[in-house]
């Protein structure tokens, strides 16, 4: 029975984490689009052409969007395996072995939120200085 939750839950996992990145970027071009139609801002039609422009020809732009969308990614796995050491840690009935390796898995998931939370503070910090410099 857990053998079969491990693999639903492995299952949904896999379809989120690839669902999302998806999901994402229909968002985003419907906001740019809703933007460059006029709703209810003070863009012009010139305004979207170049920002568009800007944004898809600019590396370090592109360095930020790769950085964002990994970011992101190891964020959603994070919070999952939080989760699922959680649920690790309900189930061990008391076996030390099973309660250290769950303390593990959510302590290990928490250090990857951090270690994420700070490369985007590096790669910002890194990219402002850049384009500042240039």
């Amino acid at each position: 029975m857990l053998k079969r939750i491990k693999q639903i839950v492995a299952v949904v996992t896999l379809g989120v984490v690839l669902a999302l990145p998806g999901v994402s970027s229909v968002q985003a071009q419907n906001i740019q689009d809703s933007l460059c139609s006029g709703a209810e801002l003070s863009t012009t039609a010139t305004d979207c052409a170049t920002s568009t422009a800007d944004a898809g020809s600019s590396v370090n732009d592109l360095i930020a969007d790769v950085i964002n969308i990994f970011s992101l990614v190891v964020g959603v796995v994070s919070v999952i395996m939080i989760i699922y050491g959680g649920f690790r840690y309900i189930t061990s009935g008391g076996e030390s072995n099973s309660v250290s390796s769950a303390k593990n898995t959510i302590l290990y998931a928490i250090i990857g939120l951090v270690i994420v939370a700070l490369a985007q503070f590096i790669v910002r910090f890194v990219l402002g200085r850049v384009t500042d410099a240039t």
